[in-house]
């Protein structure tokens, strides 16, 4: 049974369409990529998920709850942590001060301080510049106290918007190491990317489905399981070759792109 289901969900910014019937699932535990250009409707999917855009038609359930008319606080409660594209870190405040404002719908007692210990024990270099404020730090340790505010909500699924947006690529490869543990660990996550080849340049399969998405839709990509072998032989060579490693995937299908990066390409 999936955990988050979106069915046929429509939306718009005015009389702009931006989403034209989109579904997608994800069950728990699993790692999810949403992949497709700028303006694609990425986003908007995960702002319609967390009801910062309203939906027009279609439905989203968590864990078997409709979501849909529930207000964006009341939806985090359930179980859900977004992290939006851009970081959004609260700059004035310290790192401390945002990780605690991770926790705001529980209550601050022993359990959320071990929480707060753990998350620093998760990202050291937090716990380093923890009164610093959060506007001196670098775009990744920016990008991971985000993430790590977000996990201040004990969330049964993290939606994470381009979380490697304006990173060096070691960096970015960082972040992703971050969220495969993550994800290990059990908290499902649901990944937007703009480019496929970010999540191909790793050594190992970041995740579990890949679903491309073209101008407000859900694509459809037939050529999948053929390309595997032809893939796995090109990612090991091309990787570690190519600088960037943009250059080399940009001239192959964008299939083979996504099954280098996942196990399965819906």
């Amino acid at each position: 049974m999936s955990l988050l289901s979106v069915r046929d969900v429509k939306a718009s910014y005015g009389k702009v369409l931006a989403l034209h019937g989109v579904s997608l699932t994800v069950a728990r535990g699993e790692l999810v990529c949403l992949v497709g250009a700028n303006g694609a409707g990425k986003s908007t999917l995960m702002k319609v998920i967390m009801g910062l855009v309203p939906a027009a038609t279609g439905s989203v359930e968590f864990a078997g709850r409709a979501l849909l008319g529930m207000r964006t606080h009341e939806i985090a409660r359930l179980g859900i942590a977004y992290v939006p594209e851009g970081r959004g870190t609260l700059r004035e405040l310290s790192v401390r001060e945002n990780l605690r404002l991770g926790a705001f719908s529980r209550r601050w007692d022993a359990q959320t301080r071990e929480d707060l210990e753990l998350a620093l024990e998760r990202f050291p270099i937090l716990a380093e510049r923890i009164h610093q404020t959060a506007g001196t730090l670098s775009g990744g340790e920016q990008q991971m106290l985000v993430i790590a505010r977000a996990l201040m909500s004990r969330p049964q699924v993290m939606l994470l918007d381009e979380p490697s947006l304006g990173l060096a690529p070691r960096v970015a490869g960082h972040i992703f190491e971050i969220i495969t543990a993550l994800n290990e660990q059990g908290v499902a996550i649901l990944l937007v990317e703009q480019c496929p080849c970010r999540l191909a340049a790793r050594q190992t399969r970041l995740c579990d489905r890949a679903w491309p998405h073209c101008s407000g839709r859900r694509e459809f990509v037939q050529e999948q399981a053929r390309h595997r072998g032809l893939s796995r032989r090109l990612h090991r060579g091309a990787v570690n070759a190519l600088k960037p490693p943009c250059i080399g995937f940009l001239a192959m299908p964008p299939a083979l792109v996504l099954s280098i990066a996942c196990k399965e390409l819906v």
